[in-house]
């Protein structure tokens, strides 16, 4: 197999909140500073990452507001590959969900499902969710 070559991937966690609070949290540097890492810090369409002593950067590619937030990591640039959160309302029962799609190496497919799950846990805490 190709070393490099991901795999799309979906996720989908109910979610006890509003999509306005909800949205803050996935959308915005504070937001993301409080539950995906330990400081975030946004320059137009630049997010910078800390988590201690390491920092990623990601541009934004898509925002629609209380939907969704799309970014691709700097070290995926020229590709296809992207990070989104976005949140899902059903029509019928109001039930509000975060759906989280990403792309991972097919020998990290499970760690990286594992993180995203101890991500959304994180959050879950912040919203009191």
């Amino acid at each position: 197999m190709n070393k490099g070559l991901k795999e799309k991937f979906q996720l989908e966690f109910p979610m006890i909140a509003s999509t306005s609070l909800l949205f803050e949290y996935i959308a915005s540097a504070e937001g993301l500073g409080e539950w995906f890492a330990d400081k975030v810090i946004e320059k137009g369409d630049e997010f910078t990452f800390f988590w201690g002593n390491e920092e990623e950067r990601a541009y934004l590619l898509r925002f629609k507001t209380e939907q969704s937030i799309r970014f691709r990591w700097e070290e995926d640039e020229d590709t296809k590959y992207f990070f989104e959160m976005g949140i899902q309302v059903d029509e019928i029962t109001n039930d509000v969900a975060l759906i989280i799609t990403d792309f991972a190496e097919p020998d990290e497919l499970d760690e990286e499902k594992q993180y995203w799950e101890n991500l959304i846990e994180d959050l879950k805490d912040v919203i009191g969710s």
